[in-house]
Formats: C-alpha cells, sequence, structure tokens
C-alpha cells in the first residue's frame, strides 16, 4: 500500500505531463481542422469567383463578336471558345485533383490573351465581389 502510495507520488508529473499532452493534441487536431475547412471554403470561393468571372466575360464578349464578319472578330471570337472550352474541360469541382493548378495557370494565360486581343484590362482583381455593385 506504501509502495503504491510512493509509486503515484513519484509518478504524478509523468502521468500528467502525458494527460496534458493528449488533451493538447485533441484541442490542436481539432482546431486545425476548424481552421483547414475555413480557409479552404475561403479560397475555394475566391477560385469560383475568378472562374465565374472568366466565364461570364468570355460569353458576353462572344455574344458581342457573333454579328462581326470582319476577320479580327472571327479571330478574337475563335480565342473566346478556347476560353470557354478550357472553362468547360477543367475539372474545377474536385477539390483533389492534381490538375488544378495547371488549370488555372492556363485560363489565366488564355485570359490574358483574350483580353489583349480586345483591347480591355486584364486586371481580374479590379472586379472582386461586392466592389462596384449598386445593390
Amino acid at each position: 500500500m506504501s509502495e503504491q502510495l510512493f509509486d503515484s507520488i513519484v509518478m504524478a508529473e509523468e502521468i500528467f505531463h502525458g494527460e496534458g499532452y493528449k488533451e493538447g493534441y485533441e484541442r490542436g487536431a481539432h482546431r486545425g481542422l476548424q481552421e483547414g475547412r475555413r480557409h479552404g471554403a475561403m479560397h475555394g470561393a475566391r477560385l469560383c469567383a475568378e472562374v465565374s468571372f472568366y466565364h461570364g466575360f468570355a460569353v458576353m464578349w462572344k455574344c458581342l463578336l457573333q454579328n462581326n464578319k470582319d476577320p479580327r472578330s472571327r479571330k478574337r471570337a475563335k480565342a473566346l471558345e478556347v476560353l470557354l472550352c478550357l472553362l468547360e474541360n477543367s475539372p474545377l469541382d474536385d477539390p483533389h485533383s492534381e490538375r488544378i493548378k495547371e488549370d488555372m495557370d492556363k485560363l489565366r494565360a488564355k485570359f490574358r490573351q483574350v483580353c489583349s486581343m480586345l483591347n480591355v484590362p486584364a486586371d481580374f482583381h479590379n472586379f472582386k465581389l461586392g466592389e462596384g455593385t449598386s445593390f
């Protein structure tokens, strides 16, 4: 009986250290998951806004150029078609895809090319959500 009492006193620091580590690890893992989900949702929303902007931009310009028959307009319309094709074929709905970064780089490059052909600024950041809207 006295040996058990003595062992519990001697081992108390080690026992409490182990329990504290376990509790801290569980809390940290839970908090890390919460922060990871929040970061993923925020990053996903930005990516979605960017892709949606590109899609709307391409559809609008395609409609504006569809009645023009000059060679420059046809070339621009062809570039817009390629941009729309890239948008449709990108696996952006799969967050685990390893091609997302590559596909976004291609989309951004094609968008800049189309903007250059149309003589419009290629800065998506001017069109962030909430800026410039009247409602």
